[in-house]
């Protein structure tokens, strides 16, 4: 890690120094526990702020349409890019969201990244004060004790089943000795959802959104959010209500927010992540991504030169599912 690290900042100091990019979007240590966050370096001399770790869990594709307005001006932007993060990146520019020759992509395969939940349900009640990696290995520290795990243990489910670790698009290349895991393209908990009758996923999905209390971090962390006025905040017409109290206006938010990622999303896992509630939102969007490869042989983000499955149509197209 200290040697991506190191790199990371050699990098980004020269673009700073360069003048090649005016920002560089990283990530540096968290006030908390297990927790490193984005970071925004404007100045060559702050890049040693600039951390690489199994908690850099953000997909830092979400910063991108917030600085508009600096790339229009003619500046660049550098970011750290994990391949989930690239591959969301390559969606923006697919989108125009951005334009190639404004990103320069520092990019880093990736392990894959832990989930702090599973962690914490690990060692509870203790309270961790202290996380560290070494190798394949993280020891968890509290106040009376110290444990030792195995990392693949307590990766987070979309890292596990990630089949595109290395990013697939970059100008710079940090260098490791990433492999794809063993659970590439398993797709596990989803063909469980999908080998259940229709009214047991149904009920499944019920039960998770009922847990929903509309704080809309799910939508706020994903990169493929970017509307400038979502759905939920329309009201000239107003699609739906905007209370927890009507059950069926927390399903029409969950249903209709997975179907405008369909095609477009990564599995980066952000979403769920975020979720106060602990709710499994990438189980909805991940069904939609596997759709989509099965129907249509398209995965998200990996031919800048493509277009989003549902912006396109072939007549080698799939029509399962569409007519009986």
């Amino acid at each position: 890690m200290e040697k991506i690290e190191k790199k990371i900042r050699e990098i980004a100091g020269k673009l700073l120094k360069d003048e090649k990019v005016k920002l560089v979007i990283g990530f540096e240590n968290g006030t908390l526990p297990m927790k490193a966050r984005p970071t925004f370096i404007k100045i060559q001399e702050n890049v040693e702020k600039l951390v690489w770790n199994s908690l850099c869990e953000n997909n830092l594709a979400v910063y991108i349409p917030f600085y508009r307005q600096l790339m229009d001006k003619g500046d660049k932007i550098g970011v750290i890019a994990k391949g989930c993060d690239a591959r969301s990146l390559v969606l923006h520019f697919q989108e125009n969201v951005a334009k190639r020759e404004q990103i320069v992509i520092i990019a880093i395969p990736c392990d894959g990244m832990l989930d702090r939940r599973k962690i914490e349900k690990e060692v509870f009640p203790n309270e961790i004060t202290e996380l560290s990696e070494n190798g394949d290995t993280i020891v968890i520290k509290g106040k009376e004790f110290e444990k030792t795990f195995k990392k693949t243990d307590f990766l987070c489910d979309d890292c596990n089943t990630c089949t595109h670790r290395k990013p697939v698009l970059y100008d710079e290349l940090v260098e490791s000795s990433t492999k794809e895991s063993e659970k590439s393209g398993d797709y596990g908990k989803i063909k469980e959802f999908e080998s259940k009758e229709q009214d047991k996923r149904w009920k499944l999905f019920t039960d998770e959104v009922s847990r929903c209390i509309r704080c809309y971090a799910c939508r706020n962390a994903c990169p493929s959010c970017y509307c400038k006025e979502c759905f939920v905040d329309c009201t000239n017409p107003q699609w739906i209500g905007t209370t927890i109290d009507e059950k069926t206006d927390l399903e029409l938010f969950q249903i209709i927010r997975t179907f405008h990622t369909a095609g477009r999303c990564v599995n980066c896992g952000s979403c769920t992540r975020a979720c106060p509630m602990d709710i499994d939102i990438s189980l909805l969007v991940n069904k939609l991504s596997i759709d989509a490869k099965r129907l249509f042989d398209y995965e998200t983000g990996l031919d800048i030169e493509g277009k989003p499955v549902l912006n396109k149509y072939s007549e080698d197209d799939s029509n399962e599912g569409f007519f009986e």
